[in-house]
């Protein structure tokens, strides 16, 4: 692909701060501190990189007239946390460059999410100069004097040299594909076009203060009884109910479980005591100011302008894209059917259009493990869980009508189980809602039916660490009871293993290529992945890291590895999950540059691309950006891919 640019301009900002009025990015979102009224930059150091030209300063005024004389459509930008210096180029002096290097992104991908990549550690890492500090702060300063602003530009241009040393160390053999990917990124944020329903936004804020505020004063209760651990249970004590507690695994001691997702607080929330069920729900309404808080901002941004999508490239180790750091809204758990969603906008005279891959993950793992089986599943279309089910239990024609609960295990073991889980997290997860479902144990009747017997229930007590995981599980009913339903999930698991044989077998050789490749070093190729010394280089050139790779003994004795500083446990089951992630990253990141060649893809969410199109447009754009997420990749050949979507001018309605 040529280059959409001729030219690489490095550039650095110096703004007006000030703690006192706390107008600082440590107290304020990026969007909201440049779209403040506040919001002033001394100026800037430019670079044409590569040039032998000196790094000039231009104040304010200089930096307009600069910019004026530049041909940005043929110029790209580079800069350290290119999302701020980008945004104030874009939103306060409306500049559009061509494209978009950032060397954080780079250092994130490359060095791992958990290591510092400021531009003081970097400098520090790659042997160079220090960063340096300014001798006197610009805090509280609106107006240069002209031996400060020499002083601050001095600053300024060692910090353009920094970053051009860095990129240069980073940029070799960097996979072009993902420096478009990181242009796409920080465009989703520098040159928003989602629009906010401030209308909406404000109907929602006020109809949920209403409906808790009816609620607390029909229970006649206050927040703050709510909000208090030991406020709320003795209130529950008044009503002749013990608060439940639990053994909090941080201290081994005993601890209140009031938590949303402890399973004994659930237990109370869905319980037949409609007074202490409506005191639990208050104190969710309480607790739970996420909903509200995002829509205030929402409110908030909708006022100052387009909504900026928030990502930061290789924000997890798997290369997934996560919340930006300090952004305040996470884009990537905003609920489905949710208002939020339905808040945001495509701009007049244009729809969005929602493509999704359908189960990415079970579809490259089978693949990775020739489960042909599973893989034909797919390829014959229709139910996958269904069709999984009667596999998996031996009645074939299963459907979710003649078996709900059994095509809903299937469901569960398909999407849950392909990483090794055990019988006693899959049966623990369960009872407070496993994957997003609602909460779930397992009956004596459904064990049976899932061929559990009395043989094999004394066979399991007598094993010899049941008792303790066993009592690890949150349970409100009685120990036989539990034993039924860890019975039950361990029916399943059993039988996703017997039917995923293929799935167990990879799960072996990566289990051996932690040592054989990974430790010692020796290169293994399978399939379009590579196991090297520390690493495992994905489809897209990029890799997963694992750092300081130790092995060690666990409390059986048994080998166990550990990787990082925070000592991350590494086995089968995690190589698995992030062998099969990275992966589906790459395909689904395939899709968007494919996509982007004609679309805006004005954000991402999980497997979703969320594109800007114009409405006479809709119908073949729909069709179109669904081709493009599906294409079979040269790296995968005969992986059966799959995608759903919608178009709405919302959001939240593009796809049901």
């Amino acid at each position: 692909m040529t280059a959409p640019y001729d030219r690489i301009v490095t550039i650095d900002f110096e703004t007006v701060w000030d703690t006192k009025t706390d107008y600082t990015l440590s107290k304020m979102t990026t969007e909201e501190y440049i779209r403040h009224e506040r919001f002033k930059a001394f100026g800037a150091c430019v670079h044409d990189y590569g040039s032998g030209e000196p790094t000039e300063w231009f104040g304010d005024a200089g930096l307009r007239e600069y910019f004026s004389g530049v041909d940005w459509g043929r110029t790209a930008v580079l800069a350290h946390n290119a999302q701020f210096d980008v945004s104030i180029m874009e939103w306060v002096y409306g500049v559009r460059p061509a494209f978009i290097f950032d060397t954080l992104s780079m250092a994130r991908a490359l060095r791992g999410v958990e290591v510092g990549n400021s531009l003081a550690r970097l400098a520090k890492d790659f042997g160079l100069p220090d960063k340096g500090t300014a001798v006197h702060s610009t805090n509280g300063v609106y107006e240069l004097e002209p031996s400060l602003e020499r002083e601050l530009a001095e600053y300024c241009k060692h910090d353009v040299f920094l970053c051009e040393e860095i990129f240069k160390r980073l940029v070799v053999s960097y996979p072009s594909k993902e420096l478009r990917l990181i242009d796409m990124t920080l465009k989703m944020y520098t040159r928003p076009v989602l629009e906010l329903d401030s209308v909406m936004l404000v109907d929602a804020i006020h109809t949920e203060k209403e409906t808790r505020e009816a609620l607390l004063t029909r229970l006649n209760v206050d927040e703050a009884v709510l909000a208090s651990n030991q406020q709320f249970a003795a209130t529950l004590e008044l009503l002749g109910v013990p608060a439940p507690r639990k053994i909090s695994k941080t201290t081994g001691q005993s601890t209140l479980a009031l938590a949303k997702n402890d399973v004994m607080f659930q237990a109370l929330l869905n319980g037949n005591n409609e007074d202490v069920a409506l005191l639990c729900e208050a104190r969710l309404k309480v607790k739970s100011t996420t909903e509200r808080t995002r829509a205030q901002r929402f409110l908030d941004i909708s006022k100052r302008g387009a909504l900026p999508v928030p990502l930061s490239y290789y924000g997890a180790s798997t290369g997934r894209w996560t919340a930006s750091k300090g952004s305040a809204i996470n884009m990537q758990n905003l609920k489905r059917g949710s208002f939020l969603r339905k808040a945001i906008m495509a701009p007049q005279g244009h729809s969005i259009v929602v493509g999704d891959l359908s189960q990415i993950e079970p579809r490259v793992l089978a693949w990775l493990a020739d489960y042909e089986e599973m893989l034909d599943i797919f390829r014959a279309g229709g139910d996958p869980y269904a069709a999984f089910g009667a596999q998996m239990f031996d009645i074939p024609g299963l459907t979710k009508e003649s078996h709900p609960d059994l095509r809903q295990s299937a469901k569960s073991a398909l999407l849950g189980c392909g990483y090794g889980l055990g019988w006693a997290s899959f049966a623990s997860q369960l009872t407070t809602g496993f994957l997003g479902a609602p909460p779930v144990r397992y009956s004596g009747s459904f064990a049976r039916q899932l061929g559990v017997t009395k043989k094999g229930a004394i066979t399991f007590l007598k094993w010899l660490d049941t008792e303790a995981k066993l009592r690890d599980i949150p349970h409100t009913c009685s120990i036989d009871e539990l034993v039924l339903h860890c019975l039950a999930a361990k029916a399943i698991i059993d039988k996703y293993r017997q039917a995923a044989a293929p799935v167990v077998a990879l799960w072996e050789l990566f289990g051996n290529l932690i040592q054989y490749s990974l430790y010692d070093g020796k290169e293994y190729t399978h399939k379009c992945v590579t196991f090297k010394k520390g690493e495992i280089v994905l489809p897209s050139g990029m890799s997963l890291l694992y750092p300081d790779l130790t092995p060690g003994k666990d409390e059986q004795g048994r080998l166990q590895w550990t990787y990082g500083a925070d000592k991350t446990k590494l086995y089968a089951g995690k190589i698995t999950n992030n062998v099969t992630q990275g992966v589906a990253r790459c395909v689904m990141t395939d899709g968007m540059l494919r996509t982007a060649k004609k679309y805006f893809v004005a954000g991402t969410v999980h497997d979703e691309q969320i594109v800007v199109v114009p409405d006479d447009e809709v119908a073949d754009a729909k069709t179109w950006v669904l081709a493009q997420m599906t294409m079979e990749p040269k790296y995968m050949p005969g992986i059966p891919l799959a995608a759903d979507g919608g178009a709405h001018r919302r959001y939240g309605l593009a796809k049901n």
